[in-house]
């Protein structure tokens, strides 16, 4: 048997050695583990995508939730750039920012910035991306 393959061999004998506190629970019936919540996209706000003033909060959880929420990655990320600006670790959830402008919002969600690949028209609509931009833009009230 050639190195390659032992090698393969004792990596696949060992992938389902994990520590039990490493392992999901499994649902009750059987089937794969429940995603967590950060990796799930919550459910779309019923209504015209084109309609200017939707709920911006629901809109937020939608496209942007599953990496700006708690344990999401953008959420890891800024949190880490706002802990080495001396802010509160609180300041990695852009809910709670207070210095964020919808300008920069729209900005940002089109364009993309660092890790965050630009979101198209397809995305997110214009008019559910002002109602995003008006529930974070903080900083323009």
């Amino acid at each position: 048997m050639s190195r390659l393959a032992i090698i393969a061999a004792l990596l696949l004998a060992g992938c389902d050695k994990a520590p039990e506190t490493a392992k999901t629970a499994q649902p009750a019936g059987g089937g794969p583990p429940a995603a967590l919540l950060y990796q799930t996209r919550s459910q779309a706000p019923s209504g015209d995508r084109l309609v200017q003033g939707r709920d911006g909060q629901a809109l937020f959880s939608h496209h942007c939730g599953y990496c700006h929420l708690v344990g999401g990655m953008g959420t890891n990320l800024l949190t880490k750039q706002r802990v080495a600006l001396k802010e509160a670790p609180e300041a990695g959830l852009l809910a709670n920012r207070t210095d964020l402008t919808t300008d920069y919002i729209k900005s940002v969600v089109r364009m993309g910035k660092g890790a965050m690949p630009r979101q198209t028209k397809v995305d997110i609509t214009d008019s559910e991306l002002n109602s995003v931009a008006t529930y974070l833009g903080k900083a323009d009230q």
